[in-house]
């Protein structure tokens, strides 16, 4: 009788990680979805008065935006109930808790830039809103590779490993890239091998962002997915999680 607590409490807590994980897996392209729309397509236009029409526009466009970013803040909650006395654990899950809720904040940025790109401040705003994004996903890979070694799967400890690893190395390149093109934007003149640089950033720019942008959130997908396929493995299979 001693043990049946603990177990119940082990199990509500997986239930909830599990929970946590499904809608972080779902939540990840639902908000590039959602902000792509928000930032590049045409908003919706009323034919009445020009208030109506903009507060119209914005409760269609932020209403969204604020709903997908917060079921990332809802995921990391609830997958912060299991192992609560873990540190190392607890404060990578924080860090991308706390850039969840950021982004949250920041998502109507994505609005206002799309109405007013040429206004120095959206601009700024759209750039911190992208900025934040990529450091979420980077503290996300930080946070699934401390849930890796609590869980009772060597395979998947080791691929954790390598795509994270991998998710870094690109998302530090998406950062450098768009840094590097801001800044030839900026400078006034420019050498003729930077202005080949730029012109290539410019050419290339929806493969650049496959690439260095897609494919780690493909990759961060995965690893949701199979972080929750080893909890599932680790219920049924009655192994439990060890610390880190």
């Amino acid at each position: 009788m001693a043990d049946i607590a603990p177990r119940a409490e082990l199990l509500r807590s997986l239930g909830q990680l599990v929970r946590g994980l499904s809608a972080l897996f779902w939540g990840l392209p639902l908000c590039l979805i959602v902000a792509v729309r928000t930032a590049s397509a045409d908003l919706p236009r009323i034919p009445t008065t020009a208030a109506g029409s903009t507060i119209a526009a914005m409760v269609f466009s932020i209403v969204p935006v604020f709903l997908a970013t917060g079921l990332l803040v809802y995921a990391l909650t609830q997958m912060g109930r299991f192992q609560k006395q873990e540190r190392i654990w607890k404060h990578a899950l924080e860090r991308a808790r706390l850039l969840a809720v950021a982004n949250v904040g920041l998502s109507p940025f994505l609005f206002f830039w799309n109405r007013a790109p040429q206004e120095p401040f959206y601009a700024v705003g759209f750039a911190l809103t992208a900025l934040c994004a990529v450091l979420f996903l980077f503290n996300l890979n930080q946070a699934l590779s401390r849930l890796a070694a609590m869980l009772p799967d060597e395979t998947l400890r080791s691929e954790t490993r390598a795509f994270s690893t991998m998710n870094l190395w690109l998302l530090c390149g998406l950062l450098g890239g768009i840094g590097l093109y801001v800044a030839l934007r900026e400078l006034p003149a420019l050498p003729w091998g930077l202005v080949m640089v730029q012109r290539l950033l410019e050419r290339f720019r929806f493969e650049f962002i496959v690439i260095f942008g897609l494919l780690p959130l493909a990759m961060t997908m995965t690893l949701v997915w199979k972080a929750k396929e080893a909890v599932f493995a680790s219920i049924f299979g009655e192994e439990w999680p060890h610390t880190v």
